[in-house]
């Protein structure tokens, strides 16, 4: 793994969580309620939330860019979403539940220098990126800057972290995993529980049948176990994503990443230091190592 891919993956760790908290704050649900959506699961507001940037889209476009979420699950809440308020309103909403959670987790401390700091050099990384292939990421990018540098900030780290996420999309598609088989074989190498999945809404059956191809092909065992294949298949799909996510951090370099990390441990410490988070994530932040 190359330099840059390896800042990118560094990155990633870092600022994945500032832009994660929307999806948990009890500030961005309350905004969601206000809305009109059911926040009794995550679920409802997730899909506004992160699909408004896309406009009124429709489920086969959703499921598209989505990629590991079951079609039916997209389908229930887009386009639905837009029947409770429309991609505008709910873009707005977005932002004022980003502000409401940042000023409680830090206070006084968004209106800091170094928070003006790093949300200059997140935004220099987040202009740099192409968009080519990359709908979340170019979505994201077509927003208007916010003027208060935590909210630059937190629209900074989305355009990257959907950047990386699109990016995550080609690597599994290349490799030849379906969306099922994508979170099996995640599953399978343990980067979280099967039960931290059921979220994505992949029957029983459809996640079996998935397991089935994939040991079909030498990738899995008998017990949902990744072979020593599947976890070299999986390793490149990590490898191909942080390559694929190394251009802003080639471009902004490795002493302003650097010091973009060291500004932004405040709000990746508040974050954390809520318990919002899940301590697993499907992500698999703290599972996934490549090897050098």
């Amino acid at each position: 793994m190359n330099a840059a891919s390896k800042l990118a993956r560094r990155m990633w760790h870092q600022l994945e969580p500032i832009h994660a908290v929307l999806y948990f704050s009890p500030q961005a649900s309350d905004a969601a309620r206000a809305l009109g959506y059911d926040v009794k699961s995550r679920w409802p507001s997730y899909f506004a939330y992160r699909t408004a940037p896309l406009g009124p889209v429709g489920a086969r476009l959703a499921t598209a860019a989505y990629y590991s979420f079951s079609p039916a699950t997209v389908a229930e809440h887009v386009p639905a979403a837009w029947e409770v308020a429309s991609p505008e309103q709910v873009l707005r909403t977005r932002m004022e539940a980003v502000d409401l959670t940042y000023r409680h987790l830090l206070g006084d401390q968004v209106a800091g220098p170094d928070v003006a700091e790093a949300a200059e050099l997140a935004r220099r990384a987040a202009q740099s990126v192409t968009v080519g292939g990359r709908t979340f990421a170019a979505a994201n990018l077509d927003q208007p800057w916010p003027d208060e540098p935590h909210l630059v900030l937190w629209q900074a780290a989305t355009v990257l972290r959907e950047h990386r996420g699109d990016g995550h999309l080609a690597a599994l598609a290349a490799a030849g995993l379906d969306p099922c088989e994508a979170l099996v074989s995640f599953a399978a190498i343990g980067a979280a529980p099967v039960a931290n999945f059921a979220g994505r809404g992949w029957s029983e059956r459809e996640w079996a049948e998935a397991a089935d191809r994939l040991a079909s092909r030498g990738l899995v065992d008998a017990a949902g176990q990744a072979t020593e294949r599947g976890r070299e298949l999986r390793d490149r799909v990590e490898r191909m994503t942080d390559d694929l996510a190394a251009e802003p951090w080639r471009l902004l370099g490795e002493e302003r990443a650097g010091r973009l990390a060291q500004l932004a441990a405040p709000f990746l410490g508040a974050v954390f230091e809520t318990g919002l988070l899940p301590m697993t994530s499907t992500l698999g932040i703290a599972t996934v190592k490549v090897p050098d």
